[in-house]
């Protein structure tokens, strides 16, 4: 019983010193059992409204992905500028700006809430806590590769989307392995989309021991610049966890679905089309 007091205090805790104590509580931040599931997840087109409970994912490119809800809500991340041969416009962007493949100066203006994943002032980042009703999107501060050199304080955002009951989480351009009290902050994370590209962000030892931790039940590879990085990180993690390719880019994921075992799960990035 002290332990698990300890943990409360700590989780309790972390949500103040991030900004919470006012908000809507984390089901991500939270002390809970592993979750059976079933074998495989659904298959989806991008434009595809997901069921009732569930989330779309669709790996657009890099560092790009589109989340969709039941009820409509989009958001989509690392958004640059371009998503595709498309007209769509999401609700939600979030950016990061390690280089122009992660955000763009010049976001549509018809986006609804876009949210920078750096703050006005260096090293100071920024806080975020978007609540939509059916989704909500925080975020944690952590470094980023500085575009002179070395890393940039706080320059980074890892984005969690709570929503169909999932923790979703998007590590961006992340540049360490976080701090403890970052992954107390960082709570639950069902599914995680880490980039594995092997040096430009963490190394493929710090990205494999940062996901080895946070033991999400769903880790989609991004950031992979050739099939030889992407390998090398599939043979890092197929001690702990299964893999599967899904050879497209999309699947719709809800919580009861969840693999039993951790699973990678390979996307294969594809441009929106409206046709």
């Amino acid at each position: 019983m002290k332990l698990l007091a300890l943990i409360v205090v700590t989780i309790v805790a972390a949500q103040s010193a991030f900004g919470q104590e006012n908000r809507r509580a984390s089901h991500c931040i939270a002390i809970a059992e592993g979750t059976p599931g079933i074998e495989f997840l659904q298959k989806a087109t991008w434009a595809a409204a997901p069921p009732e409970y569930a989330v779309q994912l669709h790996y657009i490119s890099h560092a790009s992905f589109l989340l969709r809800t039941h009820g409509g809500l989009t958001a989509i991340t690392d958004y640059t500028g371009f998503i595709g041969n498309t007209d769509f416009v999401p609700d939600i962007v979030t950016m990061n700006h390690a280089h122009t493949t992660h955000w763009t100066p010049y976001p549509d203006p018809n986006i609804p809430h876009i949210l920078r994943g750096w703050g006005e002032v260096f090293g100071e980042g920024i806080t975020h806590y978007l609540d939509l009703g059916e989704m909500v999107v925080r975020n944690v501060s952590t470094d980023i590769r500085s575009q002179i050199s070395g890393r940039e304080a706080n320059g980074n955002s890892i984005f969690i989307f709570e929503v169909a009951g999932l923790c979703i989480g998007h590590l961006g351009h992340l540049h360490h392995v976080p701090s403890d009290e970052q992954f107390v902050a960082l709570g639950r994370l069902d599914v995680v989309m880490a980039p594995v590209d092997g040096g430009f962000s963490l190394t493929l030892p710090e990205i494999i021991t940062t996901l080895k931790r946070l033991r999400s039940s769903i880790v989609i590879p991004m950031h992979w610049f050739s099939p030889l990085s992407l390998d090398a990180f599939i043979v890092g993690m197929s001690d702990d966890f299964a893999i599967i390719h899904a050879g497209q880019p999309s699947l719709t994921i809800s919580l009861q679905d969840l693999p039993s075992k951790p699973t990678v799960m390979v996307l294969q990035p594809r441009w929106l089309n409206d046709e």
